[in-house]
């Protein structure tokens, strides 16, 4: 494969580079495709009681929400006329499906404390994605003066379209810092500029080409805006990574005495074949998102399957006539060579910081292996106390105007039933929509939190009818079911939102019921995440052990692995609550809102995502153990010489992903700084204590049971076994 690669390099170059333009314009509208929101799971009670509300009775929460504030009363009649009025207009303009306020309601939830402010519910029509758009142009048509109104917005999709705008933003940011420091981590590994330049090639084509995939995936099936700023991130950051693997083994192959072609062809069958190993492994601790029912997870699953693979092809296909065109010129521009202290290549038996590290670990494994398993252990105890909630307002970096006009409604509406709990009937019998019915209103009502139950017959609290059926009674029923709104007083994105739910759900409907509301989907969305884990940890667990035994013939190391690479993630979770939840150190990521709970989905995508990341450095570091192991028949010679020779160069490679997924940590929103400083800090813990001083512990005391296997698994083995050179 490298020869033909070589041979044919002219017409490969050409090819790549029509590729590459096309991607880059395919991908320059990838942006305006994608979607927000996804984090509710697919198929629950809540989803199904949105979409027979939006499909049926036209109904559902309300996702623009419009606070108007003025200087007099709200019911002074100057003010209550101009806020009929403006509630009319509203209800008229393009994309509005429905519009309601305190003025046309009179419901006492819609006005503040003081009496000065009031709401105007809003309900756009059509899917999310419309409805992000329509409502940016609504805001600047809405917002600011209107009569004797200051108007501002909020609500799920005038916050879905800031965080869009944010989500660009933060993603040009987070370029500009990433690449640069990638080229100063490249030029401190390599020396040479020549060489450091590569893999940032590399890199940059994957990013053009993962721009295009994102708005190919975005034709078929819908993807999280995020994917955007997440796989671009770890599309860059792999590609950079294998390229560095690959150049790294051509210059210790022309150290060697090879020629160009065969260094290259030598490099290919060992790192190159590593790569596709490694990359294999990313790729299938990324598809167990796929048990989750959510598209902010699924999205992401397809985008980042899409982009490790395309990281790996790309490093695989463009390096080879590259690096036969530059030859020995490999190492021009010698910038750095003073921080190197060994040539690619020489002897590894003479010592180095990664040596001398990997032979005092081996020679008190115990110790050593025991003290950084309890620093690990003590790292994650913040997690014992983790809360998980929905994402809202809150995302959106402190003083943005969406989040400003929401935190304005919590602090001065009592219940101001922005988003209430919906009990949808699908199929309620003429005979029960009375007598039955009410009884039913009236047992909801009496649920410790509940304000007001408003549906077909009028509207109840307390136990009791305290409103006969209006004019827009009728909006509750068709002629197959009904459903009712229930407003409350309890947040709803909070744990007491969530028991609010429950004690709903408890309440004996007279027909077959489904509980809808923010509420809903957060105790739906938790029940299937606590369901589906442990597949998805299944899918991990046995995918990677048989591939790890099919790279190794062990039966030991692969569940060596799966715990040790379990344990290094231990202290980024630890992390996310203690910054992210509980608000200490907040100044290590910059200034954002902390809630007092984490967003429920974010643990599950961070386990996959920097699981795959430890497996991709793991494998790495066990072809070169069992190259020398099976070249010397000696584990502690192998260990020392696999740590020996991977050692800065996993760390290069580990601080080149840290930089580019750590650079997210920069962005407004506070969703991607969890997300960035998580998994930054669960890279470098991998690639430092986990790496430098778990595995060879590990290893030390296993011995040669490390590469126990059975006869006939053995066998097995050597008939399907994977091989390196």
């Amino acid at each position: 494969m490298a020869r033909r690669l070589i041979r044919r390099r002219i017409p490969l170059f050409a090819v790549i580079a029509v590729i590459t333009a096309a991607a880059a314009v395919f991908g320059a509208g990838a942006g305006g495709d994608l979607s927000s929101g996804g984090y509710t799971a697919r198929g629950s009670d809540s989803a199904r009681a949105e979409k027979i509300l939006d499909e049926r009775f036209g109904a559902g929460p309300p996702n623009m929400v419009l606070l108007a504030a003025g200087r007099q009363p709200v019911d002074d009649a100057a003010a209550a006329r101009a806020g009929r009025e403006l509630t009319e207009r509203i209800g008229h303009l393009s994309g509005v499906g429905h519009a309601e306020s305190y003025w046309t309601s009179r419901d006492p939830a819609l006005r503040s404390k003081d009496g000065r402010s009031a709401l105007i519910l809003v309900r756009l029509s059509g899917d999310d994605s419309t409805a992000n758009r329509r409502s940016g142009t609504l805001v600047d048509e809405l917002g600011g003066a209107q009569g004797p109104f200051r108007v501002t917005a909020t609500g799920t999709a005038v916050i879905n379209d800031q965080i869009e705008k944010q989500s660009d933003e933060d993603l040009t940011k987070a370029e500009l810092i990433g690449a640069p420091l990638t080229l100063v981590i490249l030029l401190a590994a390599f020396g040479s500029l020549v060489a450091a330049l590569l893999p940032l090639l590399v890199g940059i084509v994957s990013v053009v080409c993962t721009l295009a995939v994102l708005r190919l995936l975005a034709a078929f099936t819908d993807v999280s805006l995020f994917a955007m700023n997440v796989t671009t991130a770890l599309g860059f950051g792999l590609a950079v990574d294998y390229s560095l693997f690959i150049v790294t083994r051509y210059r210790e192959e022309l150290a060697r005495g090879l020629d160009v072609a065969a260094a290259i062809a030598q490099a290919l069958r060992t790192a190159g074949r590593t790569v596709l190993f490694s990359a294999l492994t990313v790729v299938l601790s990324l598809a167990a998102l796929l048990a989750f029912p959510m598209m902010f997870l699924e999205s992401l699953a397809y985008a980042g399957i899409a982009v490790v693979t395309l990281a790996a092809v790309t490093s695989l296909v463009i390096l080879p006539p590259v690096l036969a065109v530059i030859g020995r010129r490999i190492d021009r521009l010698d910038v750095f060579a003073r921080l190197r202290r060994r040539t690619p290549g020489s002897d590894p038996e003479r010592g180095g910081a990664w040596h001398t590290l990997a032979t005092r670990v081996m020679r008190r494994p115990a110790l050593a292996g025991a003290g950084v398993a309890v620093l690990l252990v003590a790292l994650a105890l913040p997690f014992a106390h983790a809360r998980f909630g929905l994402t809202d307002d809150r995302i959106l970096p402190p003083g943005a105007p969406a989040q400003t006009a929401a935190d304005t409604i919590r602090k001065d509406f009592s219940g101001a039933g922005t988003d209430p709990l919906t009990v949808v009937l699908p199929d309620l019998p003429a005979k029960s929509r009375t007598t039955e019915l009410g009884s039913y209103m009236a047992g909801l009502s009496a649920v410790d939190g509940t304000v007001r139950v408003d549906g077909p017959l009028g509207s109840w609290a307390g136990g009791r009818q305290v409103a006969p059926p209006g004019a827009a009674a009728a909006a509750f029923s068709d002629a197959r079911g009904a459903w009712l709104n229930v407003v409350s007083d309890v947040n709803p994105n909070s744990p007491a939102g969530e028991r609010y739910a429950q004690q709903v759900r408890a309440v004996p409907p007279p027909a077959p019921a489904l509980v809808g509301g923010e509420a809903a989907a957060l105790a739906d969305t938790k029940d299937v995440l606590k369901d589906r884990i442990p597949y998805a940890a299944a899918v991990i667990a046995l995918s990677l052990l048989v591939l790890l035994f099919l790279f190794t013939g062990s039966l030991v190391v692969p569940f060596q692995a799966l715990l040790l690479n379990t344990l290094s993630l231990t202290a980024s979770f630890g992390a996310m609550v203690y910054v992210f939840q509980d608000g200490h150190l907040k100044w290590l990521v910059g200034d954002f809102i902390h809630t007092g709970q984490l967003e429920v989905t974010v643990p599950v995508l961070m386990f996959c995502v920097a699981f795959g990341l430890s497996m991709d450095y793991t494998v790495f570091l066990l072809s070169r153990i069992r190259e020398k192991y099976l070249a010397s028949d000696d584990n502690t010679r192998a260990v020392v010489f696999g740590i020996d020779h991977t050692g800065r160069l996993i760390t290069a490679a580990a601080l080149v992903v840290a930089t580019v997924l750590g650079a997210l940590a920069t962005s407004s929103l506070s969703l991607l700084k969890l997300l960035g400083a998580g998994l930054a800090l669960a890279v470098l813990v991998d690639a430092t204590l986990v790496r430098g001083i778990l595995v060879p512990a590990v290893m030390k005391l296993c011995g040669r049971a490390n590469w126990w296997a059975p006869g006939p698994v053995r066998r097995l083995h050597d008939r399907i076994g994977l091989r390196e050179g």
